[in-house]
């Protein structure tokens, strides 16, 4: 690609992804997710993602279209489904290409604009399907005194950081409040890891659990939340490395109707419908090869793991004996 001066590589877990632009500074959210993998070698990547800056946006590509609307934060975009290549377009501002079987990407965006969330976050998937991993909606934490960990996953709004983090105060370890890496073991067994990144906490979260108000300043953003760091949190809870674990079981997070707080069995059909409804999408040509693949990962994953509900009360710690005591006995 004419012009590219610049080449960041990431290990994701084993997945080497290759960034490549004319300037660094057109992909800051990749390494605010992503700086703590980048690898110095000069290691042969898996997948190649080619940043260009140009006027010229192919916005009419071959294919049919699976997606056309507005995103949350990032406006109007289409998607077209081309088969082998993927293409996620905002019109007049930028656009991706994703070669999934040839593992690249292109992001095309006019100069002195940055890559969109969505569009980044899409172009990350890719990669991490093209190595046979993908990112869930879901918490992570390690159970104490143990290696494997738990999964938690509810839609947004439902309580998985304070959750998470009034599990992390009782000996549970975060490896993500938010976004889990799920790989599938070709001998059995399924494995995550959890995506560096920071923890938005809510003001609610910040009144449940005073402990947090160390790593708090006073400006809230417009969602009533603030961003804090792992390095922060690391002060008062455990913070897990991005290390592959064993998943032990997994939690469908809930609210209790009377404030008190439970962990019941939940049927695997349920969880796997529930996981699935966060984190698979449909589009207008049904389900992409990717989101295929994803929905796969999901059903290995809940035939091999013990799948409950946990029902959160007024007293979310509360519920790390409960976790603890029933893992016990798996």
């Amino acid at each position: 690609m004419t012009g590219i001066v610049a080449t960041f590589r990431y290990d994701l877990q084993g997945q080497v992804v290759a960034i490549s632009a004319a300037r660094a500074e057109l992909w800051p959210n990749f390494d605010l997710m992503l700086g703590t993998l980048r690898v110095t070698e000069p290691v042969e990547p898996g997948f190649r993602v080619n940043i260009v800056e140009t006027p010229a946006l192919p916005e009419d590509p071959q294919g049919k279209l699976a997606f056309d609307g507005e995103v949350p934060e990032d406006g109007h975009c289409r998607m077209i489904d081309g088969g082998d290549i993927v293409h996620l377009i905002f019109p007049g501002l930028q656009t991706a290409s994703i070669h999934a079987r040839e593992g690249w990407a292109e992001i095309r965006l006019h100069p002195d604009s940055k890559v969109k969330w969505t569009l980044l976050m899409l172009v990350l998937d890719a990669a991490l399907d093209a190595g046979g991993q993908h990112m869930l909606h879901t918490a992570g934490l390690t159970l104490p005194g143990r290696d494997a960990l738990v999964l938690i996953h509810a839609p947004s709004g439902t309580g998985k950081s304070t959750t998470s983090l009034a599990l992390a105060s009782q000996g549970f370890g975060l490896c993500s409040d938010d976004a889990m890496i799920l790989k599938v073991m070709p001998d059995g067994g399924t494995t995550a890891w959890g995506l560096p990144r920071k923890v938005k906490i809510h003001r609610n979260t910040a009144a449940m659990l005073p402990f947090v108000a160390p790593c708090l300043g006073s400006s809230w953003d417009r969602n009533s939340e603030q961003a804090v760091s792992l390095e922060c949190l690391a002060e008062i809870i455990r913070i897990e490395g991005t290390i592959v674990r064993p998943v032990a079981a997994l939690l469908h997070l809930a609210r209790s109707a009377d404030a008190e707080t439970r962990l019941l069995p939940m049927a695997r059909t349920d969880a796997m419908v529930a996981l699935a409804a966060d984190n698979v999408r449909t589009g207008m040509t049904g389900l992409l090869a990717m989101q295929k693949r994803r929905m796969a990962a999901i059903a290995a994953l809940v035939r091999e793991v013990p799948t409950f509900t946990l029902e959160v009360g007024a007293r979310p710690a509360e519920a790390a004996p409960l976790i603890s005591a029933a893992l016990d006995r798996v």
